[in-house]
């Protein structure tokens, strides 16, 4: 289902106009529904103020036309409470101590998911969120995108290796000739891209300026316009644009929009709770792979449970056998060199991993320690604003959750 609203949302702050919000996975209408929020071109400079970014980070829906990914369950998976809470983390960065209470008022958390064996150590919401809320993903809908990409892989609709011409032929004659899928979701497809955020002359702001614009094709000319910067495959440039390459590649190889295949595929055999929602390019047209996606605390949490699990949903295998360690793995580029980046995932240290988004989201998995953990930020600037390390906080709480586990198998 597609959600339309006036384009004129992403030009001017929202004051007035009240939109409907409500999920088929939710009864009650939305609770932030009739908030004032601000518009796309303040999020990414920047300009925000602390309260209006909270308002606009949970009511992103109504910046562009979206489309539903349905729940599609009447039965949401469990997420029972652990027998032993997690209360409090300690832990040093950089030289300095802190606890949980600092680090969710000095990296402005909205809310905190922490999830050991699928059982709920922390569940906490700020400024006004609960559970009922929908939050923005920003680039963590990269590493979303980048699962789609598995799944339809596991179909046999996709090949890593197959140029990304032969399933969007527009970017034939563009500096994505000789480009494989694979190039793509590692970021090193050598097409020349600037990523400032706040830059408004960057190829990241050209590219939002297509989606406010949401003429049909104008995002998609934009990535046929760049230039060529490396040969494909040797050089790494973090690239919002490939994720929507990606999307081109994926309507075009699996026949259907992203956010139905996510709801077919994994958003209703996982058993979320809520309907989620992702952005549009252009009225029904394609999502962006990017950034857009918008969903609950505790659904995001039962997508890092479907990751941590391998990718197993409704009984069925939706990955390939081994995606999920190719994916979240460092790569090695075609010249031999190691990248320290996976297919869309930030690989970490001790096998975990994380997808991570501007503004302070990420959601972390660490298989070894079976922790997942789902932060909202309430960031104001894009970039800025991390007084605490997220990876040493996700560690330190990974160490306490297995402490307390171990004072919980010892009862």
């Amino acid at each position: 289902m597609v959600r339309m609203t006036c384009p004129v949302l992403c030009m001017s702050a929202v004051t007035a106009l009240v939109l409907p919000s409500i999920t088929s996975g939710q009864t009650a209408p939305y609770p932030h529904r009739s908030e004032p929020i601000g518009t796309v071109r303040q999020m990414y400079g920047g300009e925000l103020t602390p309260a209006l970014a909270v308002n606009t980070f949970r009511n992103i829906d109504r910046l562009f036309p979206t489309r539903t990914v349905s729940s599609g369950s009447a039965r949401p998976l469990p997420l029972p409470r652990a027998a032993v809470p997690l209360t409090d983390v300690r832990f040093t960065d950089k030289g300095k101590q802190y606890d949980l209470a600092a680090y969710l008022q000095l990296n402005r958390v909205a809310a905190i998911l922490v999830l050991d064996s699928g059982r709920v150590k922390l569940e906490r919401y700020r400024f006004g969120n609960t559970e009922h809320t929908r939050w923005m993903s920003m680039s963590v809908a990269k590493s979303i995108t980048s699962t789609l990409v598995g799944a339809a892989v596991k179909e046999g609709r996709i090949s890593l290796s197959d140029p990304v011409t032969r399933y969007v032929p527009s970017l034939a004659g563009s500096a994505y000739d000789g480009v494989s899928v694979r190039d793509v979701l590692m970021m090193s497809s050598g097409v020349g891209w600037n990523e400032t955020y706040t830059d408004p002359s960057s190829d990241r702001r050209r590219l939002l300026d297509a989606q406010i614009s949401q003429v049909p094709g104008s995002a998609l000319a934009i990535m046929k316009s760049l230039p060529r910067a490396a040969e494909p495959g040797m050089k790494f440039n973090y690239n919002t644009g490939e994720a929507q390459v990606l999307a081109e590649v994926l309507r075009a190889g699996v026949g259907r929009p992203l956010a139905t295949y996510l709801s077919d595929r994994i958003w209703s055999r996982v058993g979320m709770e809520a309907d989620a929602n992702w952005w549009l390019d252009s009225p029904d047209g394609t999502e962006i792979g990017g950034s857009g996606f918008s969903a609950t605390l505790r659904d995001y949490g039962r997508f890092g449970l479907f990751v941590l699990g391998g990718g197993v949903a409704g009984g069925d295998s939706i990955l390939p056998a081994g995606w999920i360690q190719e994916a979240t793995t460092p790569k090695v580029l075609r010249d031999g060199s190691a990248l320290e980046y996976g297919y869309l995932w930030w690989p970490g240290s001790g096998g975990a991993f994380m997808a991570t988004g501007i503004h302070g989201q990420y959601v972390y998995v660490n298989p070894a320690a079976q922790v997942v953990i789902v932060v909202w930020g309430a960031r104001p600037h894009p970039t800025a604003g991390q007084v605490v390390d997220d990876w040493t906080f996700c560690d330190a709480v990974t160490a306490a959750v297995r402490s307390t586990s171990h004072v919980r198998s010892e009862r």
